[in-house]
């Protein structure tokens, strides 16, 4: 292995806190909503920059989505990955996590040359955690989930992963190459290099695939090549926070007092 090649799906996400759907079509509206990275996969790129830092190689960034979507992966070029991919198409458009996975596994595929995928756990707006353990179906390679530590060993060819579970953690290993999920605030990401800015926003490259790239099936993307159907939406019944607050607090004076002996 000369260098490690670590490859970081990123998706952009709308903000929570602005998130919408439209009740006829059941999918999330982007119009004049504001976006951001996903989080936990923010924590997957500063795991990713973390591994460069102990083995050197290149990180290399893809997502799929529409056009606006490069302006989020320059952010990633400046933080300090190397090379960025955007899958966009209207034939995209609509995508389940099945149909998600099996694009980006082709992507993948194409690129080539990739010892270690990372993504982050789950989307905000999906949040099924299923694109992880679905690449690594599509691609046939192992997965480590929700990992919150990570480490390459280059002579054995493999990599080791940290999840913590109950009062405990475990270290999973693998052999290269495989694909691992990061943790949601496994990390503290970094910012953005001032030095590297400039290039990532004005001269740095971002290819752009659009289905016509891919040896994809055309049955097997976008909405055609996604089997999951939404039925109906509700809203949520919203809590009230005060009074679970002040039931709480008296809770605990009432819990005080009795180990007081009052």
């Amino acid at each position: 292995m000369d260098e490690l090649h670590v490859l970081v799906c990123v998706k952009v996400v709308p903000k929570p806190e602005e998130i919408e759907v439209d009740p006829k079509t059941m999918v999330i509206l982007r119009d004049g909503v504001r976006s951001e990275i996903n989080p936990p996969d923010m924590n997957a790129i500063e795991l990713a920059l973390r591994i460069r830092e102990t083995c050197p190689g290149r990180i290399t960034i893809l997502s799929m989505g529409p056009p606006f979507f490069e302006e989020y992966l320059r952010v990633c070029l400046a933080m300090g990955a190397d090379g960025a991919f955007l899958l966009s198409d209207k034939a995209f458009g609509g995508a389940d996590t099945l149909a998600t996975t099996y694009t980006l596994a082709q992507a993948i595929m194409k690129i080539g040359a990739i010892d270690l995928v990372l993504c982050g756990e789950e989307s905000s707006d999906g949040a099924t955690g299923q694109v992880p353990a679905g690449l690594a179906e599509w691609l046939d390679l192992p997965l480590i989930g929700m990992v919150t530590e990570a480490e390459v060993d280059v002579e054995k060819a493999c990599v080791r992963g940290r999840r913590e579970f109950g009062r405990g953690y475990e270290v999973v290993e693998a052999p290269l190459p495989t694909v691992m999920s990061v943790k949601t605030a496994a990390n503290e990401p970094r910012f953005m290099q001032y030095p590297r800015k400039g290039w990532a926003f004005e001269e740095a490259e971002v290819t752009i695939w659009d289905s016509s790239s891919l040896p994809v099936d055309e049955a097997r993307i976008g909405f055609k090549g996604s089997p999951t159907i939404v039925t109906g939406l509700r809203e949520a019944e919203s809590r009230d926070r005060i009074i679970v607050a002040r039931s709480h607090h008296r809770l605990r004076q009432k819990s005080c007092s009795m180990r007081a002996g009052f």
